[in-house]
């Protein structure tokens, strides 16, 4: 039986580094989450938000949803002109995913602390794009973008990929989970129901072909990664083209591979295996003080949480 664990490790941890060096290039979130006890956050453990962005699908949601929030005219060259993701092209995703982290599992000071450090980050990112038309990154109607293309992209992957598809009742309520979200954000319109979320974001007046998304989706398919991690990247990166719209793929001019669907299903469940459910669900049930599902985590915890 030592001999097996043993092996198993040897087989996971490199899939660990590999991968989750996707998402680490960043703080560590949640640092501090044992401080507040009891606090169940803006979405609480029975939410099905906490279920669905504790699952390793979600490393395809936030890819799915960066090469998606590019077909946006003015929110791309927001990203063009002020983003540092050529010089560092992992940290747009890294602090996508802390972001994500803190509004979804952190007590409220946390989440209104996530919260602070998007609008700051938003306050200079403002100018004209390539169709002449201005843009501000604290503007309600970018800012659902964004948000409404997260949630949508999160929502596809869990459905895509999760260990169970969500009923209709249940992707409902994750959507409406997710406009807590943006409301702290002030982001506007916020549809609450998962079709029509999935309607706004295909009729959107603003999905515009431009250089700048030729550009952001040209660098998202083949970013400057090292060989291990930029193999992990590619195959979640035709997983996530695997769950998009056929419209939005002619926008964006990338397909998917025959096997991208097998492929996806394949990395997640590696990933379930390899790395359970996420650390940060555990550590906030425990900050909860609710259950522990049994069976679901495979990561330790800090030592404060044992």
């Amino acid at each position: 039986m030592s001999y097996l664990r043993s092996l198993s490790r040897a087989v996971r941890d490199p899939i660990i580094s590999a991968l989750t060096g996707l998402f680490s290039h960043g703080p560590t979130p949640l640092a501090n989450t044992l401080d507040f006890p009891g606090d169940p956050g803006l979405l609480g453990p029975d939410s099905v938000s906490w279920r669905v962005l504790g699952d390793a699908s979600v490393f395809i949601g936030g890819i799915r949803a960066l090469v998606i929030q590019s077909a946006h005219a003015e929110v791309v060259a927001g990203v063009e002109d002020h983003s540092t993701y050529r010089t560092d092209p992992l940290g747009r995703l890294s602090r996508t995913s802390v972001y994500v982290t803190e509004t979804t599992y952190g007590a409220m000071p946390e989440v209104e602390a996530a919260i602070q450090v998007v609008r700051q980050a938003h306050r200079p990112v403002h100018g004209t794009s390539e169709r002449n038309l201005p843009y501000s990154a604290g503007r309600p109607e970018m800012a659902a973008w964004v948000h409404n293309v997260l949630t949508d992209s999160f929502l596809a992957a869990y459905q895509a990929f999760g260990p169970e598809p969500l009923t209709t009742a249940e992707a409902d309520q994750f959507v409406l989970e997710q406009t807590r979200v943006g409301g702290l954000l002030h982001a506007s319109p916020l549809p609450e129901t998962a079709q029509e979320l999935a309607h706004w974001i295909l009729e959107h007046p603003d999905r515009v072909a431009t250089k700048a998304q030729t550009s952001a989706v040209s660098f998202l398919r083949n970013p400057p990664l090292n060989p291990p991690v930029k193999l992990g990247y590619r195959l979640l990166f035709d997983a996530a083209l695997s769950t998009t719209p056929a419209d939005l793929l002619d926008q964006l001019g990338v397909q998917p591979s025959n096997r991208a669907r097998l492929t996806g299903e394949k990395m997640t469940g590696t990933l379930r295996w390899a790395l359970g459910a996420s650390p940060s669900w555990q550590l906030a049930l425990v900050r909860c003080d609710a259950p522990i599902p049994a069976g679901i985590f495979r990561q330790p915890l800090p030592a404060a949480a044992t």
